[in-house]
């Protein structure tokens, strides 16, 4: 009898504390939200959140830090440190972007700023760091190039190591009049710095030397995708042997084989982010992976849809699943939590972010009824709280 007693007491108690934790943002296993924005009357910088992994609720904790067009944020390894682009074109009367640098407390969620230099291009729209948090990466889209930045001890960032200015343009002469350096990532094995190229139609490929922060352009220097398709974002899938590029202009998702110790890519697949009987005009926007490798998202400003993708794990193919609305306006961005249960979808124009929850065997999206108030949210990333 005592020992029913006993065990009655201990479900009880955990019952008790999984209640607590879910209700207690700050509890052990939640997260930091930051959100970068596009500044102006609603905003004022970058937004702090805490986000609860068990009920999917993202509790606003006001202005983390003020900053000019945080538009793309990326955290360091150590997550110590958030990096955020200036999309701006004028950067202390110099024809540039700038590129800031914070330290990140856990436990307030305030950033700390520590510095900011010129990007080295107008308009800088991404930024990501490489593998061993030493160095920082921008592409800036106006200017159609990209750079590298050392990160100091302190985290700050140090005078750029690299620069690399694109060249050429694609088949529409409105948007690809010139090169424009969309987004910019290190491959899991830290070797390629890959970088999409809206401007050109093409996904450009760079040696990376860690040890002094160069870019050289590999060979084969890029893969090509069809005329006006105007790639915008990309994938790396966690198997490293497939990369999906997203096209802002002309909605398609490309498919290709990786050869990761040549740094190449050959074609597999193009297929359309967008549903059949949708006829108007999109710019789609971001892309991730989820469900560790089985399922692909790709947002489009359209239809303001999130369209899920299954995966073939063996071919890298993509099978459409859905389209799902993301109940906004503007889907510009949308994040993974941690946990892998969540999307939570930044839509811009409507100044919300959207949780969904995501079905572990489908990959399909279902709204939680979570609707958070963001001004102007372009780029969602977490950082575990203290």
């Amino acid at each position: 009898m005592r020992r029913k007693h006993l065990f009655l007491t201990l479900i009880v108690v955990a019952w008790l504390a999984q209640f607590v934790a879910g209700q207690n943002p700050t509890a052990k296993g939640a997260y930091l939200m930051y959100v970068g924005t596009y500044t102006g009357p609603e905003s004022k910088g970058i937004y702090a959140y805490r986000f609860d992994p068990v009920t999917g609720k993202a509790t606003p904790d006001g202005i983390a830090a003020e900053s000019t067009n945080p538009s793309f944020l990326a955290v360091d390894p150590q997550q110590k440190f958030l990096y955020g682009v200036n999309e701006v074109s004028d950067y202390k009367g110099e024809k540039s972007g700038g590129l800031s640098a914070f330290a990140i407390d856990r436990k307030t969620g305030k950033l700390t700023f520590l510095n900011e230099v010129p990007s080295g291009g107008p308009g800088p729209c991404h930024v990501a760091l490489d593998k061993t948090g030493k160095y920082v990466l921008v592409a800036n889209y106006d200017g159609g190039s990209v750079a590298v930045f050392p990160v100091l001890l302190d985290g700050r960032l140090g005078e750029r190591s690299a620069f690399v200015q694109h060249s050429g343009h694609g088949a529409n002469a409105e948007r690809q009049e010139g090169p424009h350096a969309h987004e910019i990532q290190l491959t899991p094995d830290n070797r390629f710095a890959v970088v999409a190229d809206l401007g050109l139609d093409e996904l450009l490929v760079y040696r990376f030397d860690v040890a002094k922060g160069t870019l050289t352009p590999n060979d084969p220097p890029f893969a090509k995708v069809e005329p006006g398709a105007g790639p915008r974002h990309f994938a790396l899938h966690p198997n490293g042997r497939f990369v999906y590029l997203l096209g802002e202009m002309g909605g398609s998702v490309n498919v290709f084989a990786y050869d990761s110790k040549r740094g190449a890519m050959k074609h597999v697949q193009t297929i359309s982010s967008l549903a059949a009987e949708f006829k108007g005009s999109n710019d789609s926007a971001e892309i991730e992976i989820g469900g560790g490798g089985k399922f692909l998202y790709a947002s489009n400003r359209g239809p303001d849809t999130i369209a899920v993708f299954s995966i073939d794990s063996g071919t890298g193919k993509l099978k459409p699943v859905e389209h799902v609305a993301t109940d906004g306006k503007t889907p510009r961005n949308f994040a993974i939590d941690p946990t892998g249960k969540y999307l939570l979808a930044a839509n811009q124009e409507s100044n919300n972010i959207v949780v969904f929850e995501i079905d572990h065997m489908t990959g399909g999206l279902k709204p939680t009824g979570q609707v958070v108030k963001a001004p102007s949210p372009v780029c969602i990333v977490f950082v575990p709280a203290e």
